[in-house]
């Protein structure tokens, strides 16, 4: 065999082994299409057509109590949800940077409950908020502030490394969903039509330190500045959930901090704005309290798409022909999903469809 012929060979071999570590990887990475279907809703945002006036970022009191839908359907704001579950602000502010490499938002708003973890908390809360994420600088640095001790940046570059052992719990999805995930959210957000009334939501046991940590603090300055830098207006929120319990003292240091930067800071646990939006948490939670169910995720945003309104003249989009063209469809697939859910209520007693 001529030296030439060695070469292609060799050549072809290594491109064959890739090719089947590649294909391994993506057989045994999570698909998270029927659980822990959170886990998909970083990566669904490229599924959209990355033309939106307003980002939300932050963990489930963003995907989980605003309703995109409701935005559009009531004031033709374009909007998106970049959420995954217990994003950190470190993660909050690196999938900011990935979103401006796509486009260009008039606002961001940010909850503010993330505030409250100064360090790596979790790999597979981690794995949820990153994973989603095409590569870019931005991802490689989300990658090295979010790693626990226990994680090693090669485990992100190759997951099979991370997930060899899952051979034994591969399912028909890892084969289905193979190629690419449906998309199972609507421009972020996460449905959910039953309903569990708020009863006995345990009060905040006092903590020896209310302070929140200078990597926090160091975060929120980089997301702020980034915002002037695309003159994009941030929006500070705390989302009207229950529980976790949102203390007295980390909302005095919010409010400290957009009075000094002359930032917009919205408590929705306050009385007077709760009042306002007509959240009912006898009827509008679906996990007592925790998170919002659609008709108060929609109450919510209705009362939040006039706030945007008023104050950085949105305009009305539904009048575009390829805009509306692309909410048309998340709202028919939005309206069957609340279809599907009900009609399984009625029946099983839950939103699944399981049998109990």
């Amino acid at each position: 065999m001529g030296k030439k012929k060695v070469i292609f060979a060799g050549a072809a071999m290594l491109v064959s082994a890739g090719v089947l570590l590649a294909a391994a990887q993506r057989l045994l990475q999570p698909k998270y299409m029927s659980d822990v279907v959170e886990g998909n809703l970083i990566a669904d945002y490229y599924n959209t057509g990355m033309d939106h006036d307003v980002l939300f970022i932050g963990d489930c009191e963003c995907y989980e109590n605003f309703s995109p839908v409701e935005l559009w359907e009531k004031y033709g704001i374009s909007s998106t949800i970049r959420g995954s579950a217990q994003q950190l602000i470190w993660q909050s502010y690196y999938l900011l940077e990935d979103t401006l490499r796509y486009e260009k938002p008039d606002v961001v708003v940010f909850n503010v409950l993330s505030m409250k973890y100064g360090e790596p908390q979790s790999e597979a809360y981690n794995r949820m908020s990153i994973e989603g994420m095409r590569w870019s600088k931005s991802k490689v640095d989300c990658i090295k502030a979010s790693m626990t001790e226990e994680e090693s940046f090669l485990s992100y570059v190759f997951p099979i490394l991370r997930y060899h052992s899952r051979w034994s719990e591969i399912n028909s999805d890892d084969f289905k969903y193979f190629f690419g995930a449906e998309p199972n959210f609507f421009s972020g957000y996460y449905l959910r039509a039953d309903a569990k009334p708020a009863e006995n939501v345990p009060p905040g046991t006092p903590l020896t330190d209310y302070t929140f940590s200078d990597n926090c603090w160091n975060y929120l300055d980089k997301m702020m500045s980034l915002c002037a830098e695309n003159g994009i207006q941030l929006v500070l929120i705390k989302a009207p959930s229950l529980y976790p319990f949102w203390y007295e003292e980390w909302d005095q240091q919010i409010r400290d901090y957009a009075e000094k930067y002359h930032l917009p800071y919205i408590n929705f646990l306050d009385e007077d704005i709760q009042a306002q939006t007509g959240i009912d948490y006898t009827t509008d939670t679906y996990d007592a309290g925790l998170h919002l169910n659609v008709y108060g995720a929609e109450k919510l945003s209705d009362w939040f798409g006039q706030y945007l309104v008023d104050r950085y003249e949105l305009k009305d989009r539904s009048g575009e022909e390829k805009l509306a063209a692309e909410w048309a469809e998340i709202k028919s697939r939005y309206d069957a999903e609340i279809d599907r859910q009900l009609k399984n209520l009625e029946e099983y007693g839950n939103v699944k469809g399981e049998a109990q």
